[in-house]
């Protein structure tokens, strides 16, 4: 098993950058937490406003704490507004039901954490995210 080091989630970062930088993307805040949802790194680009750490946080908590990205977070919310509200409350308002929060896996499938980005369309922080896993060489 595959664990997530500070060195695969810097990489996982500057990854997610380089995409934005294709892309042509505003400044983003990028975070990687390990399977535990305790941050390993976090890198918020000159100009990215101060709510950005606390959505992408909340976009990659969110994802671990369900077990699937928070694209997927938000679709549900959007059919079980209720079940939302409660979950809400329970996680004490800490994740975020946009798409921009993807979990990481290893070889075998297992979650080893999970990136959150925030700063662009949550599409275009997923896409970010995605090919930031995808050049550490790691799996979304």
């Amino acid at each position: 098993m595959t664990r997530l080091t500070l060195e695969f989630a810097l990489r996982v970062i500057d990854g997610a950058l380089d995409r934005a930088a294709e892309l042509g993307c505003p400044p983003l805040t990028v975070v990687v937490l390990d399977a535990g949802g305790h941050d390993i790194a976090l890198k918020r680009q000159d100009g990215s406003g101060i709510l950005r750490v606390d959505i992408a946080r909340g976009k990659a908590w969110g994802a671990l704490g369900m077990g699937f990205p928070s694209r997927e977070l938000g679709e549900r919310a959007q059919k079980s507004p209720a079940f939302f509200g409660a979950l809400t409350a329970v996680s004490q308002g800490r994740l975020v039901p946009a798409a921009g929060g993807v979990l990481i896996y290893d070889e075998g499938r297992n979650i080893i954490g999970a990136v959150g980005i925030s700063g662009d369309t949550s599409d275009r922080d997923e896409d970010c995210a995605l090919i930031g896993i995808k050049t550490a060489g790691l799996q979304p």
